[in-house]
Parts: C-alpha cells; sequence; structure tokens
C-alpha cells in the first residue's frame, strides 16, 4: 500500500474522538483538538480533519484554515530525520540560509517537504541555543555544528546508511 493510500484510510483513534468529545463544547477548542490530532499521528491527515470538523460541527475550511494559518501545523507525514536548521541571527549571519539551501538542493526538496521515499524533512527553525556551532543543523536531535555547504552531502549520506 503507498503512503498516498495508508494517508487517505487513517482512522480516528478511540482516545482522540474522547479528546475531541470533552474539548467539543469549550471556547477555543479548535487548536487544542488540532494539537492533539497532530501529536496523535504526526501531521493532520486529511480524513481525521474531515471527521474532526464533523465531530466538533465546524466546516471543513476552518480546520484548514487554522493549520495553514499556524505553521506548526503539518498536512504532510514527516520523513523518518527530520533536518532543522537554524535561521536564528548568529546561525544566519554565518550562513544558515546557504545551508538550508543546499539542503534542499541535495535532496530535491523544498522547506517544509518530505522527500518521495519518506527519508528526509526539511524544516528552518527559530535558534537552536547552539549560538557558539553556528550554523547549526540538528536532524533527529543530533547536532551538527560550524557547517559548510560541503558538509551537507555527508550528513544525508550518514543518515540514508542508517535507512
Amino acid at each position: 500500500m503507498s503512503e498516498q493510500t495508508a494517508e487517505h484510510n487513517e482512522t480516528m483513534t478511540p482516545e482522540l474522538k474522547a479528546f475531541i468529545e470533552s474539548w467539543k463544547s469549550k471556547p477555543g477548542n479548535l487548536i487544542m483538538v488540532l494539537h492533539q490530532v497532530q501529536q496523535t499521528y504526526g501531521y493532520i491527515p486529511r480524513s481525521i480533519a474531515i471527521e474532526t470538523a464533523e465531530l466538533l460541527g465546524v466546516p471543513l475550511a476552518k480546520i484548514y484554515g487554522v493549520v495553514t494559518f499556524y505553521n506548526f501545523f503539518k498536512l504532510q507525514k514527516a520523513g523518518k530525520y527530520i533536518v532543522q536548521v537554524c535561521l536564528g541571527t548568529a546561525c544566519y549571519l554565518r550562513g544558515g540560509d546557504d545551508i538550508i539551501k543546499e539542503f534542499e538542493s541535495q535532496l530535491g526538496v523544498g522547506l517544509n517537504a518530505t522527500t518521495p521515499d519518506g527519508m528526509f524533512s526539511v524544516e528552518a527553525v527559530r535558534c537552536l541555543g547552539c549560538c557558539g556551532l553556528a550554523p547549526v543543523a540538528v536532524v533527529n536531535g543530533e547536532v551538527h555544528g560550524k557547517l559548510d555547504k560541503s558538509m551537507v552531502a555527508g550528513i544525508i549520506e550518514k543518515y540514508r546508511k542508517l535507512g
């Protein structure tokens, strides 16, 4: 079964249904519910967004309006390895933007996208707290510091070998 088909067949967990039911009548419930959906699935699957809209009695367009407004929410499943490149002041001034462009070029995807094989996602983040190592990228919690563009291929290769 392809990942696209699998995404289409996501079913809502009983725990998530209970959570939505407990928040249904509370003001400001949509953000809390969407956070719980994302925590459950790692992103907001379309089938779950549709069911959430039905359970809350809100238009699907309202759900997508919130999801697309806040960049925290993801509409696509993240890759196995999430590459977060810092664009905080120190990293940006030392070439963080060039590092992002190199990851995008080598992986063939843009920001907030996942490679077709599902291995990598690339994100820009604001300050990872490693300013002394600028520019920095973090891959699934592992810090790679004092980067230059020539190091990107080796980082990608390291994680490809891990599978």
